[in-house]
């Protein structure tokens, strides 16, 4: 019965693994269960190794002394990234925003990219005045580009009036940055010297914003919230 109990929690995290998958959005958080079973299959392995030999013993000492480094260097990286996410609105002024595509079902932005649309909203609500470029191409399942998906919605609220310049060929993060300065440098605003205020989701903010400043752009943070914690835990 002992040894039965020692691998109770393989079997659980496996089968929360295979629950997981089967709910959208979340996929990462069932990989990480197969992860952690894998681990723990590994730890019962080396305990019954220890057990028998000295040889054994140091492996599971070696073991534990990486999984807690590996621990700890992810609590670090997460702390940093809950950080940004955090941020409020920019007290300082842009001079542009750049909103980051995302994920189109169909025609119909997907609850990522509604986020990001509805914070973008809420922005150019308070400064209408704010040139807005909407970044994003198009990808499997998607029947229109994610930048026209945004202007769809943006126009729907905003009407005609509404500064929205569009980049519709990126694929990527680095591509959003780099199709997106030249957009803003075709309408007159200098990018060397602009702040740019970008808009995405608060998990991925950490990870723009790297790579904003790879690109040479000043940016600051416009992070838009997912509704359910459990979604912003997984990602």
């Amino acid at each position: 019965m002992k040894h039965v109990g020692r691998w109770l929690p393989t079997a659980a995290l496996f089968f929360a693994g295979l629950a997981l998958l089967c709910v959208p959005g979340i996929r990462f958080s069932a990989y990480l269960c197969f992860w952690m079973a894998g681990v723990w299959v590994l730890w019962q392995l080396l305990c019954r190794w220890a057990e028998r030999s000295k040889i054994g013993h140091r492996c599971k000492c070696f073991f534990l002394v990486g999984l807690a480094a590996i621990g700890l260097g992810l609590c670090v990286l997460e702390g940093v990234i809950l950080a940004h996410g955090e941020k409020t609105e920019p007290a300082t002024a842009v001079d542009a925003v750049l909103i980051l595509g995302a994920g189109v079902n169909g025609e119909t932005p997907s609850l990522t990219l509604q986020t990001r649309i509805n914070a973008a909203a809420g922005y150019m609500e308070r400064h209408p005045e704010v040139p807005v470029v909407l970044s994003g191409g198009q990808g499997p399942g998607e029947q229109i580009t994610e930048a026209e998906c945004m202007r769809r919605a943006l126009r729907k609220r905003f009407g005609a009036d509404a500064a929205l310049l569009t980049e519709d060929r990126s694929t990527s993060t680095a591509e959003n940055f780099a199709f997106s300065r030249e957009v803003l440098e075709l309408h007159g605003i200098d990018t060397d010297t602009a702040v740019i205020g970008v808009v995405t989701n608060d998990f991925h903010m950490f990870r723009a914003e790297l790579i904003a400043r790879r690109e040479g752009l000043a940016v600051v943070g416009i992070p838009a919230e997912l509704p359910w914690w459990w979604l912003t835990a997984n990602y």
